[in-house]
């Protein structure tokens, strides 16, 4: 098949028709490995960006799915201060590393809770980013919910703090993963 030859419209066709060749024959298999597992991600990404909705967040801190008719995703601001912190880190944030955050979730807590007493504040961030405390466990899992309840898991998993899992090597003999929680909504759905 030359690719000069046919316009992305035939290709696509031609891969169309292949795949379903593949399937009728039983094997997935041989179309998982001819589209390789990055790409599948892509696809996949490619794929709910149909039912990704922009997440518009006001200049008072309210959360708005645009496109679900502006339905409002409604958190206290302790929830809105932990998203926020995670929305501005994509590449993600170990909770045992909460700490090194400790100014920055304030910040954002402070600003979502105007008139909240600032000791009270302080106390529910050292709550947050204390690695024995189960707070930020029980406040992702509150954020989760609420996205639970306006759409289905799959769309969801793109609005949630969740986990991904991260090898790394150190030397020549050190492996170690880092567990990191992210936002996978892509940022260009932020407004």
């Amino acid at each position: 098949m030359d690719v000069k030859q046919h316009s992305p419209e035939e290709i696509a066709e031609q891969i169309r028709k292949l795949t379903e060749q593949l399937k009728m024959a039983g094997r997935k298999d041989l179309l998982l490995r001819a589209i390789g597992a990055p790409l599948l991600e892509e696809l996949r990404i490619e794929a709910a960006r149909a039912k990704l909705s922009r997440l518009q967040i006001t200049k008072d801190y309210r959360f708005f799915l645009v496109d679900y008719n502006n339905k409002e995703v409604e958190l206290q601001p302790v929830h809105k201060a932990v998203y926020l912190l995670f929305l501005a880190h994509p590449e993600g944030i170990e909770f045992k590393r909460l700490g090194n955050y400790r100014e920055e979730l304030t910040r954002y807590y402070m600003a979502t809770a105007k008139l909240m007493d600032k000791e009270k504040i302080i106390e529910g961030v050292d709550h947050l980013v204390n690695p024995l405390d189960n707070a930020i466990n029980e406040k992702c899992s509150r954020i989760k919910k609420v996205f639970l309840d306006m759409m289905d898991e799959y769309t969801a998993s793109y609005y949630i703090i969740s986990g991904h899992t991260q090898k790394r090597f150190e030397g020549s003999n050190r492996i170690w993963y880092e567990r990191l929680k992210v936002i996978t909504l892509p940022r260009e759905l932020v407004i």
